[in-house]
């Protein structure tokens, strides 16, 4: 018997936030800086996670800014 498993679920988290001076050019909200972790799972195993950090939108959420986060993990 041959079961083949396609289901593939990606989940974005909010680890931690710090404000920052600036506003987001798409609403005029207010933006924060997060370190944010994307998990990968295939059949509810998981497969890949990394850790990277973003300037994110307090107000609609959009991530304006993303780049690799290269201090430690938590």
């Amino acid at each position: 018997m041959v079961f083949f498993c396609f289901l593939v679920d990606q989940r974005r988290t909010m680890r931690s936030t710090k404000p920052v001076a600036g506003m987001c050019s798409r609403c005029g909200g207010g933006a924060r800086v997060a370190d944010m972790e994307t998990a990968t799972r295939v059949c509810y195993v998981p497969v890949h996670r990394r850790a990277w950090r973003a300037i994110v939108c307090t107000f609609c959420g959009a991530v304006l800014k993303s780049y690799q986060h290269l201090g430690r993990r938590r």
